[in-house]
Parts: structure tokens; C-alpha cells; sequence
């Protein structure tokens, strides 16, 4: 108990993850009520697009990529955490009220033989435990972006290996989603201007409005410093 109260002391930002029990909440009402009589989500570009059971491996690696991403910044830096919960968070939120007053899911997965392999099946344990619906905008898209913005923005993470990498992984995330059919095109596409949205508002507009006041008042202070010891 002592370890646990000392790690809430130290890491007492760590209370914005209980937003998931709000998520999680809201996302199994939705999917037990959006059943039936709602909007298909199915364009053209789906059609062309093929199934690939093995793109269920960056689907699924989409829940530790963001999960890594969270608590990094939680244990570095507080400022750079509370940024990224805000994008995602908020992210999430919109995709739920959407999906809350405009019900959508999909209709092409596959007929599939869970014996094929194991990443068929997978795929249809995924299938069974994850309904067609509330689908847009894709929240894996906008945890990508998310994630991908907040390594991007960190001065810390700029080499360009960082930067590269997790570009790269959120790319075929991305893509898996659509292999997987998970989502509809038009499902990534809004979770990009969602997320694209995203990034500026937080790391552009609220972002360097807050750097620009931080860095006032450290000249603030450095000038009382000064000052003082004249």
C-alpha cells in the first residue's frame, strides 16, 4: 500500500486515465443497442481493397502502441502527457457522440475458416468479441494520429528515428484496419481530418499559446533573480 500511495504522490496525473471506465462504458452501451437500422458505411474504395488476415498483427499492436506512448509520457513529462490525453481523450469523445446520435458500422467481413491459421483466427475472435458498428470516425486512426503527434511535437523525440519509426508503425496500423475490415475508407479518412484537427488545436493553438506563456514567465523570474541580486 505504502508503494502504491507513494506512485499516486509522485504520478498523481495518472487520475486522467480513469477517463477509459467513461469510454468503455459508453462504447458498450453502443454496442449493444446499435444493432440494426443503421447508416452503411461502404464506399467504392472498399471494393478494391482486399482482405489480409495477417494485418490482424498491427491491428492488435494498436493497443500496445498507444498504451507505450501514454506511459512514457507519464513517467517523463507531465506537460507533454496531460497534451497527448487531451488530443486522444477528446478524439474519442467525438467519435462516441457521433456514433451516439448517427449510428453506422459496416457490411463486408469476410465468411471466415478459423482453422485456416492463427491469424484467421484471430480475426474471427476479433470479429466475435467487436461488433460491425460505431465505426466513424475509426478510433484507431485518431490513436495513431495521437500518438504520432505527440512524438512529433516533443523536442525530446525529434531525431528523426523516433519520428520515423513511429510514423511508419502508425501507417501500417493504419492500413490494418482496413485489411482487416474493420473499417470503411471513408472510417480512416474522418479519423484523419478528426485527427488532423487535433494536432492543431493542441499542439499549435493551445500548444505554443501555452509554451509562449511559460517562456514569459521563466524570463519573468530570471529577471526577478537578476534584479535581486544587483
Amino acid at each position: 500500500m505504502k508503494t502504491i500511495a507513494a506512485f499516486l504522490r509522485k504520478y498523481s496525473h495518472v487520475w486522467i486515465l480513469s477517463y477509459g471506465l467513461i469510454y468503455l462504458t459508453w462504447f458498450c452501451y453502443l454496442e449493444r443497442t446499435v444493432t440494426r437500422n443503421y447508416h452503411v458505411m461502404h464506399v467504392a474504395m472498399d471494393d478494391y481493397i482486399p482482405f489480409n488476415e495477417y494485418f490482424i498483427v498491427p491491428y492488435l499492436m494498436w493497443f500496445l502502441y498507444v498504451a507505450v506512448t501514454i506511459l512514457y509520457f507519464l513517467f517523463t513529462n507531465k506537460e507533454d502527457y496531460y497534451r497527448l490525453c487531451l488530443f486522444l481523450f477528446s478524439g474519442m469523445t467525438i467519435s462516441l457522440i457521433i456514433c451516439t446520435f448517427f449510428h453506422n458500422g459496416t457490411d463486408f467481413r469476410p465468411a471466415l475458416d478459423p482453422d485456416k491459421n492463427i491469424f484467421t483466427a484471430a480475426v474471427a475472435a476479433l470479429y466475435r468479441t467487436d461488433t460491425p458498428t460505431n465505426v466513424f470516425p475509426s478510433v484507431h486512426v485518431l490513436g495513431v494520429i495521437a500518438a504520432v503527434s505527440a512524438v512529433w511535437h516533443t523536442p525530446g523525440l525529434r531525431k528523426w528515428g523516433w519520428r520515423a519509426g513511429s510514423l511508419a508503425l502508425g501507417i501500417v496500423i493504419i492500413a490494418a484496419t482496413l485489411f482487416v475490415k474493420q473499417h470503411a475508407f471513408i472510417d480512416v479518412l474522418a479519423g484523419l481530418f478528426v485527427g488532423a484537427l487535433g494536432d492543431i488545436i493542441v499542439y499549435v493553438v493551445i500548444g505554443k499559446k501555452r509554451d509562449r506563456l511559460m517562456a514569459e514567465g521563466k524570463r519573468l523570474r530570471y529577471g526577478s533573480c537578476q534584479n535581486a541580486d544587483s
